[in-house]
């Protein structure tokens, strides 16, 4: 099995997508039908374990993978729309985007809806949810000692020895920012002043926004940070490669999770590979092989699994998430953080 990876780097997006198209040998225009272009959001160790489970149900598939944030890969997918390079994305499709990309994805879902917990359905029949992104800090527990501090929630945050030492992405292009902005509104309450007078007190308070969904955590097991606004899968899988100086923190006035699906390419040159793969990643053999292999991602089968880097669902306290408002307001939400943010820092 051959995989290769290609870096979506946002700047380069446009001359990446054209290289593609025109090679043929890259992407999904070679014409074989085990080979299968993945667009994909997800962590290594995520990818690696997609690879493995794949592999082993389909022995000839050939994978290739371009990996990149979500908002760089939609953006590359409605450029390729011509002349589709992919063949499915995963990760980054958050269910509160609603029908926005409607037009870039096959309306196909798999045989296994009735499989899932009635809460994690597709909302849009294009989307099929098959894992979920629940948010948490990435704490650097040497920087926490040094400073003298212990961060436990949101409010731990305002602390001025923490200023210019928050990460998190941009709320604009990565979905795991506006998943945490997301959390934000469900723990303040959505929209309220409560909930901007945070969110400004922590720009005040130094938030560095960056440009990838995976420096959040990266950045805070380097040092570079020491908090990482972030996800729960991307701190477990540093914890699952030996990292011994983080810990996952789920924010104690509440955490909620995104539900994140995977999807056809309209037109994708091997959609059949791609739905059949699908089909197998949202079945209950597949999401409880998934979830046990990787160890860090809560899937949203109704079978049984258990997770060796996560804690239980019952040990942790939770917020109720309103989808519904947050699909409707997401682009004035957005656009009122871009003011906030840039009568902080300029631009």
């Amino acid at each position: 099995m051959n995989r290769r990876t290609i870096l979506a780097a946002g700047g380069a997006l446009a001359a990446s997508a054209l290289t593609l198209a025109a090679c043929s040998g890259g992407g999904g225009g070679s014409g074989d039908s085990n080979h299968l272009v993945l667009y994909s959001s997800m962590t290594d160790n995520d990818l690696n374990v997609f690879t493995e489970i794949v592999t082993e149900q389909f022995p000839d598939i050939d994978i290739e993978i371009v990996n990149g944030s979500a908002g760089e890969l939609t953006t590359r997918i409605q450029s390729e729309s011509g002349n589709p390079q992919g063949d499915m994305m995963w990760g980054g499709l958050d269910t509160a985007d609603g029908d926005r990309y409607a037009d870039v994805f096959e309306h196909w879902l798999s045989e296994h809806e009735e499989d899932l917990l009635p809460e994690y359905r597709s909302p849009n029949g294009f989307y099929n949810v098959d894992h979920l992104s629940t948010v948490a800090f990435a704490v650097n527990t040497d920087i926490e000692a040094e400073l003298g501090i212990e961060i436990n929630g949101y409010e731990d945050l305002l602390d001025p020895r923490l200023e210019g030492r928050i990460a998190m992405a941009d709320p604009t292009s990565s979905s795991s920012a506006w998943n945490n902005i997301s959390n934000i509104m469900a723990v303040y309450g959505y929209d309220s002043p409560e909930a901007w007078d945070y969110l400004e007190a922590l720009l005040d308070n130094g938030l560095v926004i960056v440009s990838s969904s995976s420096i959040p955590f990266a950045g805070t097991e380097d040092g570079e940070y020491a908090v990482g606004l972030t996800y729960e899968d991307g701190i477990a899988a540093l914890l699952k490669s030996g990292a011994s100086h983080i810990r996952l923190v789920y924010p104690e006035e509440g955490t909620s999770a995104s539900a994140f699906g995977t999807a056809v390419i309209a037109g994708a040159p091997n959609a059949d590979l791609a739905k059949d793969v699908i089909t197998y990643l949202m079945s209950p053999e597949g999401q409880a092989a998934y979830a046990e292999r990787s160890g860090t991602v809560r899937m949203t089968t109704s079978a049984d699994y258990t997770l060796e880097y996560l804690p239980p669902r019952e040990e942790i306290t939770w917020v109720e998430r309103d989808v519904e408002w947050l699909t409707e307001n997401r682009e004035a939400i957005v656009e009122k953080w871009t003011e906030l943010y840039t009568s902080r820092n300029g631009g």
